[in-house]
């Protein structure tokens, strides 16, 4: 089964640098991978039984890699974090994601995938800007904050799309690529895979934070 073009790279890469795993934790706001590097992902609150929990650490990075096609998505973020320990970053630039967002978004039509600190910034800025969320609790269309569905309509016409790492886990990023295929598209936060391949599947910048 094909689990999307991103996903299946990401598991392929892992497997390619296999590595011992010397130590995993499941946190309630982060997970961390431990191995040649230590790999992070947002702990996503959906499900939360591992399966073989207690025995993580006997794996290598490449078996656990296989957890990111998992629908119990604490389990897929322990995947993707196992694919961020084997990451050598090789870029020397630096700089924030939202930041450099920010600075493009003067008279442009910004979409927002994941509500970050500091969203407020865009809308004094940015010609049109939305953010779109999947947690019921934030949205807030007073505030512009749209329910992620409205990515159907958003995206084909958005300049800029700024989207969290998250959408690995909930695998909806290869379908939210297509749509942002003519915007210029930052994926942000710190489950981010800094891999310059991923600009090869419709991502222009990678941004960690």
């Amino acid at each position: 089964m094909a689990w999307g073009k991103i996903i299946d790279f990401l598991i392929s890469y892992a497997k390619e640098r296999d590595e011992p795993v010397k130590d995993v934790r499941v946190g309630l706001n982060w997970t961390c991978v431990l191995s040649k590097n230590l790999g992070v992902a947002m702990t996503y609150k959906i499900g939360w039984e591992i399966k073989d929990a207690g025995r993580l650490d006997e794996m290598t990075t490449g078996e656990l890699a296989e957890l990111l096609k998992s629908w119990n998505l604490v389990e897929a973020s322990v995947g993707l974090a196992s694919i961020n320990s084997t990451i050598d970053v090789k870029t020397e630039k630096t700089g924030n994601g939202l930041e450099i967002g920010l600075k493009m978004s003067k008279g442009k039509r910004v979409t927002m995938i994941g509500k970050f600190p500091g969203y407020t910034r865009f809308k004094g800025i940015a010609k049109q800007f939305y953010v779109l969320e999947l947690n019921p609790n934030l949205i807030d269309l007073n505030d512009r904050i749209l329910p992620s569905t409205a990515s159907e309509e958003l995206l084909e016409r958005s300049d800029i799309v700024i989207m969290t790492a998250t959408t690995i886990i909930n695998k909806s990023v290869d379908r939210l690529l297509e749509l942002a295929k003519n915007a210029f598209v930052i994926m942000v936060g710190p489950s981010t895979p800094m891999i310059e391949e991923l600009l090869d599947f419709g991502i222009d910048c990678n941004a960690s934070t």
